[in-house]
């Protein structure tokens, strides 16, 4: 199934309510499994750019691999001032990139759109003999109660809201197919703080969100602010959340 079109029109929010993640996860990727600033990175699904930015500025070769237009076009934007940053119109299954170029392959929060075994087999035809792949997810809390009644909004609201990181539980069936079972897993604390504008971004962000001039969206927004009145402070809202990553080889 074709999902490039989900993400048409959510760039603007991407950008604005997306955060990035924790900068413990990115060294200890690089310090725990080899990289560095000689490092070829193929990030897959790449978006706006976060998780790029992230690890350009590591100093890493990173092609950003993006097959939506309005996402693609922001990252290229977003970040035009790092030499070692190469866009790519490329999809999971099929990235475009030269066989066996890459050290490593990252996906951040796009791993539940891909087709598991077509990418697989992309990450073992791009992969050079003994790369890795990380697949990485800004991970909500559900004993926090603020997500738990997002969750109910998004349910209530969203036809196609299937649950957080689409669905993705932690050592998901996806996941372990896979890496065919073999993995390490790395979780880090990373609690989110939005004023408003951000907040508001961020539920607008998901590819399941409704747009404006959809059934009930007044209503949705209403109800997304509500939960922000009632749950911040000073203008700020804290949101529990956590950096995750799965890390091995595929080869």
């Amino acid at each position: 199934m074709n999902t490039t079109k989900n993400f048409d029109g959510y760039a603007k929010d991407y950008t604005v309510g997306r955060p990035n993640y924790a900068a413990q996860l990115i060294d200890c990727i690089f310090n725990k499994y080899g990289l560095s600033k000689n490092s070829v990175i193929a990030d897959i699904g790449s978006g706006t750019g976060k998780f790029s930015r992230q690890l350009l500025d590591m100093g890493s070769i990173v092609f950003s691999v993006e097959p939506n237009d309005d996402m693609r076009s922001v990252a290229e934007t977003e970040l035009s001032g790092y030499p070692n940053f190469h866009s790519i119109h490329g999809d999971a299954e099929n990235t475009t990139l030269e066989s066996g170029l890459i050290d490593f392959v990252t996906t951040a929060q796009a791993f539940h759109w891909f087709d598991v075994q077509r990418f697989r087999n992309e990450c073992i035809r791009i992969l050079k003999e003994n790369g890795k792949v990380a697949l990485i997810w800004n991970a909500r809390d559900l004993s926090d109660v603020l997500n738990q009644e997002l969750y109910q909004i998004y349910t209530r609201y969203c036809p196609r809201f299937k649950g957080f990181s689409g669905g993705i539980v932690k050592d998901d069936p996806r996941i372990k197919d896979f890496f065919g079972g073999d993995y390490d897993y790395l979780s880090f604390d990373n609690p989110l703080f939005f004023d408003k504008d951000r907040f508001v971004a961020r539920s607008l962000s998901g590819s399941y969100s409704l747009k404006e001039g959809d059934t009930e969206y007044k209503e949705y927004m209403d109800a997304i602010i509500d939960a922000f009145n009632r749950y911040s402070s000073d203008g700020i809202v804290k949101m529990g959340n956590s950096s995750v990553a799965y890390i091995g080889s595929i080869i």
